[in-house]
């Protein structure tokens, strides 16, 4: 059984912090929850207008679903090759890396958005996930819920997205991939629920 988990999915950090730094409020069907650290929404950046604003809350929920629907998407191997054998600087290289990368905030808006802050916190968010990494084996996440995980494994899940977000936020977001919260991946009740969810989706 091989399962990856992404829980450094750029894109979507990005824009979760974004969403809350900037105050944006978008409004949508089916948005996440808000980060788990509520310090990002404290003291908004005053930097951008009210008409950059608008912009960024119009955009953010088409973003987010463009952004996740990548995280979902289980690439072709072939595609990796591809990029070792195109020439670097070529267009061919450009269009495969977007593929791969897939669309993210600074393609749409560039860096008007994205202040020193953000990377303060992103080093801090990383740090407190490496500290998780370091856990004994038998206390990660996957080995509490081995059970659920093997039957989801089974139904053809590939990859576990997770987002810092409060509460329990569990979506099929592709075929073979499911996104959830960190609390929900922590609590080994709340991730067995979520990948028997996956499961039963494909019975």
């Amino acid at each position: 059984m091989l399962i990856t988990v992404d829980d450094e999915p750029n894109a979507l950090i990005e824009l979760l912090w974004i969403r809350e730094a900037c105050n944006l409020q978008p409004t949508g069907f089916d948005l996440p929850p808000l980060l788990s650290d509520t310090s990002v929404g404290e003291h908004p950046d005053a930097r951008a207008s009210a008409d950059q604003i608008a912009e960024w809350r119009n955009a953010w929920p088409a973003l987010w679903k463009a952004c996740l629907d990548h995280a979902g998407r289980v690439h072709d191997e072939k595609l990796f090759e591809e990029l070792r054998e195109t020439p670097t600087g070529s267009a061919e290289r450009a269009e495969l890396l977007r593929t791969l990368v897939g669309p993210d905030w600074r393609d749409t808006f560039g860096d008007d958005a994205i202040t020193p802050k953000y990377a303060a916190w992103n080093r801090a968010n990383f740090e407190a996930l490496a500290r998780g990494h370091s856990r004994p084996l038998n206390e990660h996440p996957e080995r509490l819920s081995v059970d659920s995980l093997s039957a989801a494994w089974r139904a053809g899940l590939t990859t576990v997205v997770v987002v810092p977000c409060v509460g329990t936020f569990t979506r099929d977001i592709g075929p073979h991939s499911l996104l959830v919260t960190a609390e929900t991946r922590d609590d080994p009740r709340h991730y067995s629920e979520a990948l028997n969810q996956f499961h039963r989706a494909r019975r």
